[in-house]
């Protein structure tokens, strides 16, 4: 991670950090008008480059903020914005997902079984990226400065597999389920064949082992040593690696193949979706109308109604949240190889990530709004640890 900073002092100084160096440069004039351009580092005694911290980047933000690019103004605002934003959402997204595999794994919300055993894993696999991603990722990233103890802990390439293998399958159970609701409402032949619980099981195993199989390529272009400054990557890698044809290809298939591939699949699948929905709900209406049954309901088109709803909110939260970081590491991978279209700053890198990680603790929210006999469950837990102290106050 680099700053991207402009300070200037009294005496016309102007401190920037160059992204492909690290280094900083000081450009300082004189008042003959004359500029002397400087590049240092900050040391500590060991040797190592510091980091600016929490109250630096305060100090930063309302020293001279109306002299600092816009560009700069967001990127010190948004990472001032993670050391609250981060702990916070890792204190909800756990327990939120935790409860939300509970209350589905008992399936009492009134959802078919094939349906709970999809939403379960997508939970399993948003807890996952929590931990991986956010808790041991970001976390220590943003608020431990030096990071220097990180580089001692040689696990980071197998963290990377880990991470991203989670990732994945988090976005690929939200196509297959995608899928299984585009079969259940638009292909009744193959309706009783393929939404089952055996056949759920069978595609979820399926991802999974892909997912992991697919991401241990990130074992080998990543070195076992953390790296800080090497964002969107997260561990050291090597320049041999960083400007290969071949490694940077297949990187760049990745960023495509995920979430890029998956946007195009949910979309495709839920615009089927929404026209078969469409022309089956007016030649229903048509037939009731005939038949002069205005005022019986449909239950059939209710229960589609709120299957649609809860599919449309899945996959539009997916789509809206996880956007900007694709698009950010597609463009960024394009440099590597040579392709600079658009230049896309770094505060988009973090906007990104923020987005990103929020999408895995909405769900559960989604759940709430959606569906009454979950957040009538969701409220039992949460009242059950205080009913033993409401007993006591009425005895």
């Amino acid at each position: 991670m680099y700053w991207n900073l402009a300070m200037m002092d009294w005496n016309n100084t102007t401190l920037d950090l160059n992204p492909r160096t690290n280094d900083w440069n000081v450009t300082t004039t004189d008042w003959n008008g004359l500029t002397m351009l400087q590049n240092v580092r900050t040391f500590d005694g060991n040797g190592k480059t510091l980091e600016m911290g929490f109250i630096e980047m305060l100090n930063s933000l309302s020293a001279a903020f109306h002299r600092k690019t816009l560009k700069t103004r967001i990127r010190l605002v948004l990472r001032i914005m993670q050391f609250i934003y981060y702990p916070i959402l890792a204190i909800v997204a756990v327990p939120a997902n935790i409860v939300t595999i509970v209350i589905l794994s008992q399936e009492k919300c009134g959802l078919s079984r094939c349906v709970s055993h999809y939403l379960v894993a997508m939970a399993i696999a948003d807890l996952l990226v929590i931990i991986f991603d956010l808790i041991l990722r970001h976390i220590p990233f943003v608020y431990l400065e030096e990071h220097h103890f990180l580089e001692g802990i040689r696990v980071c390439n197998i963290h990377a597999v880990l991470l991203y293998a989670a990732t994945d399958c988090s976005v690929w159970f939200t196509v297959t389920f995608t899928f299984d609701r585009f079969v259940a409402i638009c292909c009744p032949n193959l309706r009783s064949k393929y939404c089952k619980v055996k056949t759920a099981a069978v595609v979820l195993a399926t991802v999974t082992g892909l997912s992991c199989l697919k991401n241990i390529f990130w074992y080998f272009l990543f070195t076992h040593q953390y790296y800080h400054r090497s964002r969107p990557w997260f561990c050291r890698v090597t320049s041999i690696v960083k400007f290969s044809p071949v490694w940077s290809a297949i990187e760049f298939c990745h960023y495509v193949l995920t979430p890029g591939v998956a946007f195009i699949l949910i979309l495709l699948l839920n615009t089927l979706t929404v026209r078969h929905i469409a022309v089956t709900s007016r030649s229903r209406r048509r037939l009731h109308q005939q038949s002069n049954r205005k005022s019986t309901k449909d239950l059939e088109m209710k229960s589609r109604k709120n299957s649609i709803i809860l599919l449309f909110l899945i996959s539009g939260n997916f789509i809206l949240l996880w956007s900007v970081s694709m698009v950010y590491s597609i463009n960024w991978r394009m440099i590597f190889l040579g392709y600079e279209s658009v230049y896309l700053p770094l505060f988009v890198m973090e906007l990104g990530y923020m987005l990103q990680m929020l999408s895995c603790c909405t769900n559960t929210v989604i759940y709430v709004i959606a569906h009454p006999k979950f957040r009538q469950h969701l409220k039992n837990i949460l009242h059950y640890p205080f009913t033993p102290i409401v007993k006591c106050i009425k005895h």
